[in-house]
């Protein structure tokens, strides 16, 4: 915080939604994300020399990454729907992971469908999002390691590195935050917030590659494909922009 900065409380509800936006983009896409999928591409038993063989892995690929983004942002806009219909109105604080557990359980929050089940079903969910980014950015890992540095380890010691580079992080901050579940939460926002700056960096090297002709050859995105994303890549980078400079530059 500014000393002697007291900014607008508009701005800062205005803030506060980019900021949980651009954590929902980085948390659903994942810069490291862009790493693994191309690296599954690149694993797919397919004939190289064959360009009928190249199409029809290109096709699979593009429809297995189109697939799952769009499921996620399903599944993003479900949640936020429904946490809009369940707790809107409410004086209720819902800031923490706990607290939703326990208004969902509420039938004065949550109204007739409140249950432990629901509740239950929400840990699950929650529990199940993290293990799928831990094993996500586990792979990333061991793709940067074998494709960019070129370290070549036993299968076990690979997957030990990686595991305690994401997790010793979160254990030292638990150790300073003693334990504190609100700032531990925060901090999760703020990682997914860092995905969201760090898309850029690996948006627009991928667009620029892939809409490459004399490294592509056929398979170059046609103009369209390749000025959509240079399109979107510029947006997520003003926001991203904006987020910082509102975030860190006290008002005049």
């Amino acid at each position: 915080m500014v000393i002697g900065f007291v900014p607008d409380p508009q701005i800062l509800q205005n803030q506060s939604m980019l900021y949980i936006s651009l954590g929902i983009v980085g948390a659903t896409v994942m810069p490291h994300n862009l790493y693994l999928h191309s690296s599954i591409s690149q694993a797919r038993k397919y004939d190289r020399e064959d360009p009928k063989s190249i199409h029809q892995a290109v096709r699979f690929s593009t429809w297995d990454s189109n697939i799952q983004l769009t499921l996620a942002f399903v599944v993003n806009t479900l949640l936020l729907l429904l946490g809009a219909a369940l707790f809107y109105g409410t004086n209720s604080d819902l800031g923490r992971f706990v607290d939703l557990f326990n208004a969902l359980q509420d039938p004065k929050v949550a109204g007739a469908v409140a249950s432990p089940v629901l509740s239950i079903l929400f840990a699950i969910a929650l529990l199940a999002s993290g293990q799928n980014s831990t094993i996500t950015g586990t792979l990333s890992g061991q793709i940067v390691m074998e494709g960019f540095v070129h370290m070549k380890m036993k299968l076990w010691a690979r997957r030990v590195i990686t595991r305690l580079m994401s997790i010793i992080p979160v254990i030292v901050f638990a150790v300073i935050y003693h334990g504190n579940e609100a700032k531990i939460e925060s901090l999760l926002t703020f990682s997914q917030v860092f995905l969201s700056v760090a898309l850029p960096f690996s948006i627009f090297p991928l667009i620029k590659f892939t809409s490459n002709k004399e490294l592509m050859g056929e398979f170059a995105n046609n103009k369209l494909i390749e000025y959509i994303g240079y399109f979107i890549a510029v947006v997520l980078t003003i926001l991203n922009i904006w987020l910082i400079y509102t975030t860190f530059v006290p008002a005049a």
